[in-house]
């Protein structure tokens, strides 16, 4: 019998459960706990290694353990950690993002993109005096976006709506109807694909035409897709921006900025949290935009990410009965995979042969992938989709 968990649902962290890497009732010889990572490395329970492609999630851009981001936060962790006056990372930090991204002239900290989307959010709120709030992606599990939650109260749950990604008429029409009530429209640059251009401009002229405010979620992409996410990679401008998981590789920092304009709104409401401020995570941030900068990061994640994309391309056209197409871009790209089962035994498949892969979006490389590290992934996935179109 299988020891008591105390923990509702597995684990915290829901992408993490044992049937959402690996399918429903997933086999005990499949990893299930961890205990270690190093770069592009993880180790279970067991002892057990696997090279990763999931990387927390997209959290770490940099690799796990990174020697520069773990020398600084042992001195931030040694210098207190944290304390009852704001440091003065806070404002070194947010004249950093400022000069990386420059749409983003004043910022406030956060611990979770989640948390930094409802903020937004609020901020959005307070600028327009509105309530009514489109949204296109994962913006995290916070009432304001789980429309189809039903444990949101249905009050809440009445003032959003989904946007179609890429739908240039419907996103229009969507807008337009919401009008006068619309307080924000809040975008992800990618979801499962790129955005076309001409929808990109839809949401930013529409949403002005409605006078609410345009905020792109850049959690996942920021530091990735370019140094300042998806608004940099894809010209977008909005008002206000949400970046998190690789602004501070893989510990808890998020932020939320824009326009000073609009920013001004978080003085008339309530933004605030104990933890906001501690220095480890700033100074995780400080030495985490130092490589991403130094070393080109995002540059290197398109051409390490490229020779994946290219060998999922591949595996695409060689097992159609299996593979719908490749989604997402280079430096965060997945397998559409035909079906449930399908996904769950390829996942299953590569753990065991020491890959931890993610059956949906997305795979996230970074600058502990190298060559070998992609072409190993690949050989693995190649293995594990003859096997399969074999056992058919």
């Amino acid at each position: 019998m299988a020891p008591l968990s105390r923990i509702p649902g597995f684990t915290s962290t829901g992408s993490k459960r044992p049937a959402a890497l690996f399918g429903a009732d997933p086999p005990a010889d499949l990893p299930r706990h961890m205990v270690r990572s190093a770069g592009c490395t993880v180790w279970d329970e067991r002892g057990r290694e696997y090279l990763d492609l999931v990387m927390a999630l997209g959290a770490v851009a940099l690799g796990y353990g990174h020697p520069e981001v773990t020398a600084a936060v042992a001195v931030a962790a040694a210098d207190g950690a944290v304390g009852p006056l704001p440091p003065v990372l806070e404002e070194e930090i947010a004249e950093r993002i400022a000069r990386l991204a420059p749409w983003v002239e004043r910022v406030r900290f956060l611990k979770s993109g989640a948390e930094a989307m409802a903020a937004a959010v609020r901020i959005a709120r307070a600028h327009t005096g509105r309530e009514r709030v489109l949204g296109c992606g994962y913006h995290g599990w916070l009432d304001w976006c789980q429309g189809g939650d039903l444990a949101v109260p249905a009050a809440t749950r009445a003032l959003y709506a989904e946007l179609p990604f890429n739908d240039v008429e419907r996103t229009r029409a969507m807008i337009r109807a919401a009008g006068s009530q619309l307080a924000a429209v809040a975008i992800e640059p990618v979801v499962v694909d790129p955005p076309h251009p001409e929808w990109l401009a839809a949401v930013r002229q529409e949403s002005e035409r409605a006078g609410a405010v345009f905020i792109v979620d850049e959690v996942k992409t920021v530091g990735r897709l370019a140094l300042g996410g998806g608004c940099e990679r894809y010209g977008i401008r909005p008002d206000l921006v949400v970046m998190g998981k690789a602004i501070a590789n893989g510990f808890p920092l998020a932020l939320v900025g824009g326009r000073a304009e609009v920013m001004i709104a978080a003085t008339r409401t309530w933004i605030s949290s104990t933890l906001a401020t501690e220095f480890v995570s700033l100074a995780a941030a400080r030495a985490t935009l130092d490589v991403l900068e130094r070393e080109r990061v995002p540059a290197y994640l398109w051409r390490v990410g490229g020779a994946l994309y290219a060998g999922f391309e591949r595996f695409a056209a060689a097992h159609r009965d299996l593979i719908a197409g490749v989604g997402g871009v280079a430096p965060m790209c997945f397998l559409k995979l035909m079906d449930e089962d399908t996904s769950a035994a390829v996942a299953r498949e590569c753990a065991r042969r020491g890959l931890v892969f993610k059956r949906g979006a997305y795979n996230f490389v970074s600058l502990a992938h190298d060559a070998t590290a992609v072409c190993r992934a690949l050989d693995v996935l190649e293995e594990v989709l003859d096997y399969l179109a074999r056992s058919r």
